[in-house]
């Protein structure tokens, strides 16, 4: 996902946005506040009292300071981001953008200076902290748009919910309070590993928190959950469904070189912890690339030998091969499309969510044709996106059963590998530009009816290293968690 940032050229405008992303602040403790759009007959943020309570919990929900109802944004798409992507919180979080980009008022011919280096300031978390509430429970047109085919919702969605949430909160960092901000781009790096620690519920209130909780020179991580209480208490840690991290680096607009943002002053001793935590988690990605360079030669090759002693007995003696295993290049699913205008963002790039939501869909896909009942999704690993996807690229994502783990028969692990390649037929050319890995299970209830996971194995050396390299990062993370 590429939002830029451009030095508006009105200082009232940024009063606007203030109105929309930071009236909290001075609300009533006591009164709950909401924002009309003009021509809106629903409000597009709802203010709520918050906490600044202290707590050691990293599970613990983060305190909400603005809360966007994502309901309100199911109208026609605003004509200031002509033919940019929409869904239902998209639309909110562009509409909330745009006050910033305000045009001039009758008269004002002044101009402003972009913000220099030198003249960066330092912000708090709590300055960036945006909710999203959708209001599942008695929007029965919004739970329309994201409910899946079992009753559940569409993980897909969210997922590219999120990567629009983060942009956001990204956005607010970056901007300073007197309308002035150095034109900017910021990036989506990458997101770490998400786990689902619970299914989410089509009929119960869904909230999306996040705020900055790290920065770098160029960088910054921030960090959302997504929390639904069952008993109507948000408050306690159990409605925490998922944790996302995602990290955004800024470019200059012009050059294209990283440009330095606003730093951050962690308060409470809650934003302390994760701030800490945050900063573990850059280094280790620092330590993991490095270590990735390691030639192919130093690999354990017994583990190769093992995992490649099967595939050898499918290819050379089909006749026989365990009955309870399947090649990878069996398990493949794949669908290529055109990237349209539709789906870009500002800068005329995809947005990282929509690539995302694609992949996880054809993984769950993928999953579902293996096992031969619905999955049940449980988490993604760490996604870097590493070649920006344009309008009008031929995007191929290629999708695989990697490995499964049959440990434990009541719950078996479905591993699956998605690869996107940006195709140019003109320049003959193919490039990966993300890979994203998933796990998911079946439902007890269909292992009980019978349903069996075969055992996976890979066809050439090729594969198993593949199989390798993802066992041990799954191992890796283990060992630091």
């Amino acid at each position: 996902m590429m939002i830029p940032l451009l030095r508006n050229r009105n200082s009232k405008s940024c009063s606007s946005i203030a109105s929309y992303l930071t009236l909290t602040l001075n609300a009533n403790p006591t009164q709950t506040r909401m924002l009309l759009l003009p021509n809106s007959p629903k409000p597009l943020f709802s203010y709520r009292p918050f906490s600044t309570a202290k707590n050691s919990d990293h599970d613990e929900p983060i305190p909400a300071v603005d809360s966007i109802d994502a309901g309100s944004s199911i109208r026609k798409p605003i004509s200031l981001w002509p033919g940019m992507y929409h869904s239902p919180v998209t639309n909110a979080l562009w509409e909330a953008r745009s006050n910033i980009f305000d045009k001039p008022g009758p008269g004002d011919t002044t101009t402003t200076t972009p913000q220099t280096q030198s003249e960066l300031v330092t912000r708090t978390p709590a300055q960036s902290r945006t909710s999203i509430l959708y209001k599942f429970s008695t929007d029965f047109e919004l739970r329309d748009q994201y409910r899946n085919p079992w009753n559940g919702v569409r993980i897909g969605k969210l997922l590219e919910d999120l990567d629009a949430l983060a942009g956001t909160i990204a956005y607010k960092h970056c901007c300073n309070e007197d309308g002035t901000t150095r034109p900017l781009l910021l990036v989506t790096a990458s997101v770490d590993k998400m786990v689902l620690k619970k299914p989410i519920r089509d009929d119960i209130d869904l909230s999306l928190v996040g705020a900055v909780a790290w920065v770098g020179r160029s960088s910054m991580e921030i960090q959302l959950q997504v929390t639904q209480s069952m008993d109507g208490t948000p408050s306690s840690s159990e409605s925490v469904a998922l944790i996302a991290n995602f990290t955004f680096v800024a470019r200059d607009s012009k050059t294209g070189k990283s440009a330095p943002v606003n730093q951050i002053t962690p308060e409470t001793e809650k934003e302390k912890l994760l701030w800490e935590a945050a900063d573990k988690r850059n280094e280790m990605r620092k330590k993991n690339r490095a270590e990735h360079k390691i030639d192919i030669e130093d690999k354990d090759k017994n583990r190769l030998n093992a995992l490649l002693a099967e595939g050898r007995v499918f290819c050379d003696m089909p006749a026989l091969a365990d009955r309870d295993s399947i090649l990878i290049r069996d398990t493949c699913l794949q669908n290529s499309f055109i990237c349209q205008p539709q789906q870009r963002n500002i800068h005329g790039r995809i947005f990282g969510g929509f690539l995302m939501r694609r992949a996880f869909e054809l993984a769950f896909s993928t999953t579902y044709a293996f096992a031969g009942s619905a999955p049940h999704f449980l988490e993604v690993d760490h996604v870097d996106f590493v070649r920006p996807v344009d309008v009008g690229n031929f995007l191929r994502l290629k999708s695989c059963v990697l490995y499964t783990e049959l440990e434990n028969p009541s719950e078996p692990l479905i591993n699956v590998e998605v690869v996107a390649h940006v195709t140019q037929p003109e320049l003959r050319s193919s490039e990966v530009s993300n890979k994203f890995y998933f796990t998911f299970s079946v439902h007890p209830e269909a292992v009980k009816d019978g349903v069996r996971i075969r055992n996976v194995v890979p066809a050439t050396e090729e594969e198993a290293l593949r199989v390798i390299e993802r066992m041990d990062a799954e191992n890796s993370h283990i060992a630091a968690s």
